[in-house]
């Protein structure tokens, strides 16, 4: 008897306030708060378990075109789910998120990372500096729940992006969060030219995120295409890390393997290093939802 696949995946910890209810046929349906979403996953070329609970949902992402799509409201849903100002707020570990569905079927936030913010709270203890707080750099820092889950925790953050709009809702997510305007050094860089700055400067740090699209421009028109740049910036944070310090690499980037990503944080330096899949849990049910690639790096 051939027993069944066990692929490495990185437990994803409760999340209370987000839970994937069903998947399949290139949709998944999800609670984030009180409201439900349907949005397309090509991940999820399987059938339906619970096909009643679809037709209950709060709000479907209907495609218009291969650059987006429109959401569309359950008939007598409330006004904060209508209009272009559509957006609720859920919490994680008492920090505040703005959930606000946009054009892109994204909503701000990827609940599967929650994985790696708690191998980071775990770890942050042990990171050590010799005067101030352990320092984190997260690249591209989206709307930086990773960045204010980390700051809640007690480190130094650094938060770099590119896009206006996800430094300004960064922003929002820290007030609701309790955050002072300060408490996070935020920039607007390219990551790539910004990294290779700190590492002139001399600047070091005992933990460094990474969650780089698959291509993307910089705010002075600079070019990110995964595969071409993602080892010069590995190569880059290297020389920023301390003795005893932390890196987390995730990826959507099609054709990129665990293996791979492993391959790349071995050459970070002495430390140990482990690969695998990010998912989402069914809730009730024992079926996972695929949701990108992540490799972690350690060292003291």
């Amino acid at each position: 008897m051939v027993s069944p696949l066990e692929p490495a995946v990185f437990v994803h910890p409760a999340f209370p306030d987000h839970a994937l209810l069903d998947s399949g046929g290139g949709e998944k349906l999800e609670r984030f708060g009180r409201f439900t979403l349907v949005r397309p996953d090509p991940q999820a070329i399987w059938s339906r378990a619970r096909p009643e609970l679809w037709e209950r949902a709060d709000l479907v992402f209907e495609r218009t075109s291969d650059r987006g799509g429109r959401w569309k409201a359950r008939s007598g849903a409330p006004k904060s789910l209508r209009g272009e100002n559509a957006g609720w707020r859920i919490e994680y570990r008492g920090a505040g998120i703005e959930i606000r569905p946009t054009p892109f079927k994204h909503v701000g936030l990827f609940p599967e990372q929650a994985a790696n913010w708690e191998w980071i709270r775990e770890r942050s203890a042990r990171l050590e500096r010799s005067a101030g707080r352990p320092r984190l750099l997260n690249l591209f820092g989206y709307t930086g729940v990773a960045s204010v889950l980390a700051a809640r925790s007690g480190l130094e953050v650094t938060h770099v992006d590119a896009s206006r709009t996800s430094l300004s809702w960064m922003r929002d997510n820290m007030t609701a969060s309790g955050l002072a305007p300060d408490a996070i050094r935020i920039l607007r860089e390219d990551a790539l030219e910004f990294v290779r700055r700190e590492v002139r400067r001399g600047a070091r740090y005992e933990a460094v995120l990474l969650d780089p699209p698959h291509y993307g421009r910089g705010p002075r028109g600079e070019k990110w295409v995964f595969e071409e740049r993602i080892a010069q910036l590995l190569g880059a944070c290297a020389r920023l890390l301390t003795d005893r310090s932390l890196l987390v690499l995730s990826s959507y980037a099609i054709g990129t393997s665990p293996l791979a990503m492993a391959n790349l944080l071995g050459e970070l330096g002495e430390g140990e290093v482990e690969a695998g899949e990010l998912a989402l849990p069914e809730e009730g049910g024992t079926r996972l939802l695929p949701c990108g690639f992540t490799a972690r790096w350690s060292r003291g």
